[in-house]
């Protein structure tokens, strides 16, 4: 097996630190959520909702982290069950109904701000304003990054795959200013 490049080295020592610091920011939303009853997935799921009612494929979409539509599907059946959402009809799809919260999900929600604000706001001091937004600037391009290689590979499953769009990527990413995006970072955040 070929030795990695640099960069291959430099990203592989960056996984296990990304799994810790997910396993981090999903205990510290344990302990948000816990006193309200709620579990970080469930906050996920009814946080997704709270702008618009949407159908479950749509809320698995949006709330990321590699979340299976069926998992989205038995948050979301909890959810009803407890009262915190419940289904509408969804004139687009007849059989895929739309997730909407009741008021006691929405006032479940609310009821997390002040702690998730004291916590990100503690948190962000802590690190500082200009490395988070560069840090979420370089996870975007690694996230782009592999997606583009794993397109790549779909497309055309031989050894190598993706080659020619991973050289355009680096390239492209060389010639970034690395200015942090303008973005609202929600993709797989937990928010309050």
């Amino acid at each position: 097996m070929p030795d990695r490049t640099p960069a291959g080295n430099a990203l592989t020592e960056l996984v296990l630190p990304t799994f810790e610091l997910n396993g981090e920011f999903l205990a510290a939303a344990e302990e948000m959520t816990r006193p309200v009853g709620l579990t970080p997935a469930w906050w996920q799921v009814l946080g997704a909702t709270l702008a618009e009612p949407l159908p479950v494929a749509e809320i698995a979409r949006r709330v990321g982290l590699g979340l299976a539509r069926q998992s989205v599907q038995r948050v979301a059946d909890i959810l009803v069950e407890r009262g915190w959402a419940h289904y509408t009809d969804n004139p687009a799809h007849r059989r895929a109904k739309l997730l909407e919260p009741t008021p006691a999900g929405r006032t479940a929600v609310a009821s997390l701000a002040q702690t998730q604000h004291a916590w990100a706001d503690a948190v962000g001091a802590a690190v500082g304003e200009d490395e988070l937004r560069l840090a979420l600037t370089v996870m975007r391009r690694i996230i782009d990054a592999s997606r583009a290689y794993r397109d790549d590979a779909a497309a055309s499953p031989q050894p190598g795959a993706g080659s020619s769009r991973r050289r355009a990527s680096s390239q492209t990413a060389a010639a970034s200013s690395g200015s942090p995006t303008s973005g609202d970072g929600s993709a797989g955040r937990v928010r309050s």
